[in-house]
């Protein structure tokens, strides 16, 4: 399905389709001068001199499948993310591709981290509310805890009890004595800076169509469930910090959310329960301009761009319905990772891929701030052609009228040119 495509958009796109088939599958593209110009576009997207739309596709290990010609079933899904010596060899045969085709080595081809300058594994917020995380087939998922009103309550009780004492169940019986020789080799635990957003976590812990309900049936108890999560957030980032050797005043500034089930609420519903949530992380721990602020949600909730609004987001990450004029209305100063479908990358659908990007570059080029990007995660499928496609896309048609105005503009709250994966990087809670 492709939304809110012209006539010129596909018939630009099927001329650069036609170029890059002509040449044996690779779009023509000057890739010295592309990636020159996409490291001064990234700097910041919305800059005077920003020469052409930033590129945000990283690519991911999962494309290995369809572009080295592996098959994907259970077990090399499991091999792919739980057995790091399968897929070392495969990064460098995908990145050596990844060179010739695109100009880069995409994926990094580090080795396994020093275990001897790892801290041990603190519990995480899943772990405050009791949500086993269980890893099934390609990915992990949460357990949910509570399965009716009583039994959440009850859980409830034990969480709250539990934020009573929060340091000693968080950290490991170890901690303080690896932290004591951490620090002194300069090593530094990690801070918690992003989170699964508050209506998937609390549709994990206590089910979708519960939660719902839950708003009709229990609005007191929807409202104990919001603080309680909040309370643990706040504990347990401050915990955190302060293991880090940081206080309040000094730590390092910055939040962001993956919140794809945000979609299921209202706008009233989620006044009440998921954007007290992000005020009171924001207010902590991105309370100045230029702070970061994210949010991540690959769903069709545009529905609650208003509230978002209200948020001052750095940046977004929203689902491939939820159009890039839409996100600026309410979100002027928020570099806008997106909108490209991630099914029209992962089915390589060449004349979508110009097509979308076309349909968000005419939406964007007057108030620029578009780092162009999948509107949520990259699949199998999505081929190094079909980036280079994009690239030249870019080139070809998506470079901005250098302007001769001083860059004194707005927009110095969304200074930000990072993709989404080095903005999520910092995050320490999934």
């Amino acid at each position: 399905m492709r939304l809110n495509l012209k006539p010129h958009h596909l018939l630009l796109a099927q001329k650069l389709v036609d170029k890059a088939h002509a040449n044996g599958g690779l779009a023509p593209l000057d890739l010295e001068r592309f990636w020159e110009d996409n490291a001064l576009a990234r700097r910041d997207p919305f800059a005077r001199d920003c020469p052409q739309v930033p590129l945000g596709i990283g690519m991911a290990p999962d494309c290995f499948f369809a572009e080295l010609g592996i098959d994907e079933n259970a077990e090399t899904l499991h091999k792919l993310h739980r057995e790091p010596e399968w897929s070392r060899p495969l990064t460098k045969q995908y990145n050596d591709r990844a060179e010739e085709i695109v100009g880069r080595r995409l994926l990094s081809e580090a080795g396994p981290a020093d275990p001897t300058r790892q801290y041990p594994p603190v519990k995480a917020l899943h772990d405050i509310f009791e949500a086993v995380n269980e890893w099934h087939t390609d990915s992990w998922w949460l357990k949910q805890a509570a399965h009716n009103v009583d039994e959440l309550r009850a859980l409830l009780d034990r969480v709250e009890a539990r934020l009573d004492n929060l340091r000693a169940f968080l950290l490991p019986p170890n901690w303080d004595e690896e932290r004591q020789r951490l620090m002194a080799l300069g090593v530094k635990p990690g801070l918690y800076r992003g989170q699964r957003g508050p209506v998937t976590l609390a549709a994990s812990i206590y089910g979708p169509e519960n939660l719902l309900f839950l708003f009709y049936d229990s609005p007191d108890l929807v409202a104990r469930f919001r603080d309680l999560i909040l309370r643990a957030m706040l504990d347990l980032g401050t915990i955190l910090d302060e293991e880090a050797g940081y206080t309040a005043e000094a730590a390092p500034r910055g939040f962001s959310f993956c919140d794809d089930n945000c979609c299921l609420l209202s706008p009233d519903m989620y006044e009440l329960f998921g954007y007290p949530i992000l005020k009171g992380l924001f207010d902590r721990y991105a309370p100045d301009p230029g702070n970061t602020r994210g949010q991540h949600s690959d769903s069709a909730m545009g529905h609650l761009l208003p509230l978002l609004g209200r948020l001052n987001l750095s940046w977004t990450n929203f689902g491939p319905t939820v159009m890039v004029d839409q996100i600026r209305q309410h979100l002027p100063n928020a570099v806008i990772h997106g909108q490209l479908a991630p099914f029209t990358f992962s089915r390589n659908d060449e004349v979508g891929l110009v097509a979308e990007f076309l349909r968000d570059f005419d939406m964007a080029r007057e108030k620029r701030g578009l780092l162009f990007a999948t509107a949520g995660s990259i699949n199998n499928g999505s081929r190094l052609t079909g980036l280079r496609l994009i690239m030249a896309a870019i080139q070809e048609y998506g470079r901005y009228e250098r302007l001769s105005t001083d860059d004194s503009e707005p927009a110095a709250a969304a200074r930000s040119g990072l993709s989404l994966d080095d903005t999520l990087r910092p995050m320490t809670q999934a």
